[in-house]
């Protein structure tokens, strides 16, 4: 690690969520000074784990970009990073089978607000995560354009989170730019991490005294005995023959991950929103006959052990904000190269 301060080194946070985003951001070396976030829960989510970070709970589109740059007393051109991930539901792959409510979705614009924040703040450098699709939309390409004309140099690649310490496949664009050196993503992992590594070790949620781990699920006696059933340690549906899969099941080719289970020394499949329910992937225990537990699924994402929800904002809220996240592996692989080209410049100038 450089000599230099790690306070001297100060970021924002844009489209926070619930803080993965910036755990990833700390983790690099980087002083989260203020982040946005317009969800409530969120919002919460994010105090109770970053409470020294002066939080923007207001929509992005009210904020005056100059006041945010002032009441964090820094002037233009000496904030390190701006980061964030503009919500992506609207350029979901999912989503963008169907062209047209793709792009009628209106946080698809919440792209220019992102590059709003970039031209009055002139970051040195620049940080967006999101889904693979917005490469393709006129938007961000219109937005790579500004950012050049804005003076940064830039580069944009599509890589899996996997590659960089994270247990689970998940694709994701990444931009990062620079007006001071010529940015470079972070080399990959030598190892990845598995299911194993990241949640074997917890204890049963029967015995545990995580609120989050021990959250009840609730299954009919069919579902159990379906679950039940399935081979363990990557074991599908599929293998369970026609005699025992479920009427709706048979009538469907597709979504053959629906109650299928995670493989202990493989990553797992990308956590989404869904990842509390069976029924909306490959999502069950690997050896246990049960879904994973919200805060497997923390763990899969990259957070930290103790990173804390309020399990009063109930299962699909968590598992929302637990499926947006950013995984702060990932995040801090990439920030830390941007940290580097930081430093490097910061010692030539010192």
């Amino acid at each position: 690690m450089s000599s230099i301060p790690e306070r001297t080194l100060t970021a924002v946070d844009l489209f926070s969520g619930c803080g993965g985003l910036s755990c990833g951001l700390k983790d690099a070396g980087f002083r989260v000074i203020a982040a946005v976030e317009i969800d409530a829960k969120a919002q919460y989510t994010y105090a109770l784990n970053h409470p020294t970070v002066r939080l923007y709970d207001q929509d992005i589109r009210k904020i005056d970009a100059t006041e945010l740059l002032r009441n964090v007393g820094l002037l233009p051109g000496e904030l390190d990073l701006l980061a964030g991930c503009p919500p992506c539901q609207g350029f979901s792959r999912l989503r963008t089978r169907n062209q047209k409510t793709s792009v009628k979705d209106p946080r698809n614009n919440l792209v220019a607000d992102f590059v709003r924040f970039v031209t009055v703040m002139l970051p040195k450098t620049v940080m967006l995560e999101n889904v693979p699709a917005l490469a393709k939309d006129g938007r961000f390409i219109r937005m790579c354009g500004q950012l050049r004309a804005l003076g940064y140099k830039l580069i944009v690649h599509v890589l899996d989170a996997a590659d960089y310490e994270v247990p689970q496949r998940r694709k994701r664009l990444i931009l990062l730019a620079s007006r001071i050196h010529e940015p470079t993503v972070a080399v990959r992992s030598i190892r990845r991490v598995t299911v194993r590594d990241a949640i074997f070790s917890l204890d049963a949620p029967s015995k545990t005294k995580d609120k989050l781990h021990s959250l009840p699920e609730k299954r009919t006696p069919e579902i159990r005995n379906l679950i039940s059933l399935i081979p363990k340690d990557g074991g599908s549906r599929a293998d369970l023959g026609p005699a025992n899969q479920l009427e709706c099941h048979k009538r469907t080719d597709g979504f053959s991950d629906v109650y299928g289970r995670m493989s202990w020394d493989s990553v797992s499949p990308t956590i989404t929103s869904g990842c509390h329910n069976p029924s909306k992937g490959r999502f069950l225990h690997p050896s246990r006959n049960r879904n994973i537990t919200l805060r497997e699924a923390a763990l899969l994402q990259g957070f930290p052990k103790d990173y804390r929800f309020d399990i009063s904002h109930g299962k699909e809220a968590i598992a929302l904000m637990i499926g947006n996240a950013l995984p702060p592996p990932f995040i801090a692989a990439h920030a830390n190269a941007l940290r580097e080209g930081i430093v490097a410049i910061k010692k030539l100038i010192l």
